[in-house]
């Protein structure tokens, strides 16, 4: 075989390589060695047996609320804070798209399949230090967490005018 051929069969297997893993059904693109030793201060020891999901505590909480509050991470292509222990959590009761028969989405934890509820279903998440500013650590490599990864949350409600809610979370459990 031809130099030039060697190098035109590289490349395809190459771009065909890269077709597949674009279009994969698995989830996450984040591959993470589990937490940072300073995550480890913020993962809680057991879930905490008054976590509500994410719809409910959107329609329940106040403001200034301490709250714990269950769902999977996701809800945008990119649900992290870059440079920030923050990440968007979406209800459990929404389905990402790969696990929809038929659905090859390539990023199934934005939810695309439920624009149109999602954004009564999601909440910001930020975890923040001892005096209530924000790691600046990004999530991933602080808890060891991914898209998708079944997450309950411990902190304090903070509401906007529009409804929206972030937890100022001092705790995470991550399900197994």
């Amino acid at each position: 075989m031809s130099l030039t051929r060697t190098i035109l069969a590289a490349h395809l297997v190459v771009a065909s390589l890269s077709a597949l893993a674009g279009c994969s059904r698995s989830a996450p693109t984040t591959v993470t060695s589990g937490p940072s030793v300073e995550g480890r201060a913020y993962l809680l020891a057991s879930e905490p047996s008054d976590a509500q999901g994410v719809t409910a505590a959107r329609a329940d909480v106040s403001h200034a609320d301490e709250v714990a509050v269950f769902g999977r991470i996701g809800g945008d292509p990119s649900p992290w804070v870059a440079g920030q222990a923050a990440f968007l959590l979406v209800d459990s009761d929404l389905t990402p798209c790969n696990e929809r028969d038929g659905d090859a989405c390539p990023t199934p934890w934005d939810y695309c399949c439920d624009l149109d509820v999602l954004p009564t279903h999601k909440a910001m998440v930020r975890i923040v230090d001892a005096d209530g500013r924000t790691v600046p650590t990004d999530a991933r490599k602080l808890l060891g967490v991914q898209e998708l990864q079944a997450v309950v949350v411990r902190g304090k409600a903070l509401r906007d005018e529009a409804g929206n809610l972030t937890v100022l979370a001092e705790g995470v459990f991550v399900r197994p």
